[in-house]
This record gives C-alpha cells, structure tokens and sequence, in this order.
C-alpha cells in the first residue's frame, strides 16, 4: 500500500479518485468561461496530486468505453493517456451493472451510474465530475461527489472539510 508523509511527517494514505470523463475533456472545453477555466486548473491541479503520490488513480471499463466514443481522436487520446496513470482499474461485472440500475433509479443518466457504481466498486473515495446533475443525484453514501474546484479548495488548500456528498 502506497503511503505519503503529511506536512507533520505522519504517513498519509494517498486519497483514492474516480475522475468522470468530463474532468479529462475539461481543458479542450471553452476556456474563456471561468468556471470552465477553474475546472481545468483544477484538473491540472490533481494530475500533478497524481504524479506526486498524493492522490492515487482509479480508471475502468466505462470509462475507457465512453472515450472510445469520442469523435476527436486528438482529445481520446490525450485522454486514454492519462488513464495510464491509474494504479488500479475496474472491469465491469454484473454487480456494477445491478447497482448502476439502482443508481439510475435516482434519476442519473445509464453511463454516469455506471461510472458511479464501478468507482463504489473499486472503493474510490471521491467521484469528482463537472456534471453538476451527478453532484445533486447522487445518493450513495460511498463517495464524496464533487466538482473539482471544490475538491482542491476543500481537500488540498483546506483542510479536507466536508465539500461534498458522503
């Protein structure tokens, strides 16, 4: 199990994050927006949370699945690389498919259960998305939903506050 030294010199668990495909295609959005703008740095933020050990990756099938679909092969494959960077991965099985019905039945689109089920499954701790439907839907009590600017101002500038759902 991978572990970190906090600023206290305590071993830290690296926090576990499921990234929705909207946090990856954020930066090819409209930039001059500021909250599209935010979310990007936000992503740009993680990533590097990632690459220092900080955070740890989760990726699955779903997600590969719905970045097959995109349209613009520069973006899937910018895309599909940083999936490399996750250490664990999560196949789908009919369990996630019986939970991602159990989902839907909170008003979330098929795919986004789907995604919220395979990160359950894969014991992430925070589902972070731009969609802010998933941020209010979402009833699990599994994961921290979040948008990723909250994420960063409450779990890396701040003092991992309750930003989110649990």
């Amino acid at each position: 199990m991978e572990e970190r030294l906090s600023a206290r010199n305590e071993r830290v668990k690296p926090r576990r994050l499921y990234l929705d495909t909207s946090v990856y295609n954020r930066p090819f959005d409209d930039l001059s927006q500021a909250r599209v703008w935010l979310e990007a740095l936000a992503f740009a933020i993680i990533l590097q949370m990632i690459e220092s050990g900080g955070a740890r990756l989760v990726s699955s099938e779903v997600l590969e699945f719905e970045n097959s679909r995109n349209p613009f092969a520069h973006r899937k494959r910018w895309v599909s690389f940083y999936f490399g960077l996750a250490k664990d991965y999560q196949e789908l099985d009919e369990s996630i498919r019986k939970r991602a019905l159990v989902l839907e039945s909170q008003r979330l689109e098929p795919l986004d259960a789907l995604h919220l089920a395979c990160a359950e499954e894969a014991r992430a701790e925070y589902f972070i998305t731009c969609d802010d439907r998933i941020i209010k839907r979402y009833q699990g009590e599994a994961l921290k939903v979040m948008n990723p600017v909250n994420f960063v101002i409450s779990e890396v500038i701040g003092d991992g506050g309750d930003q989110g759902k649990q």
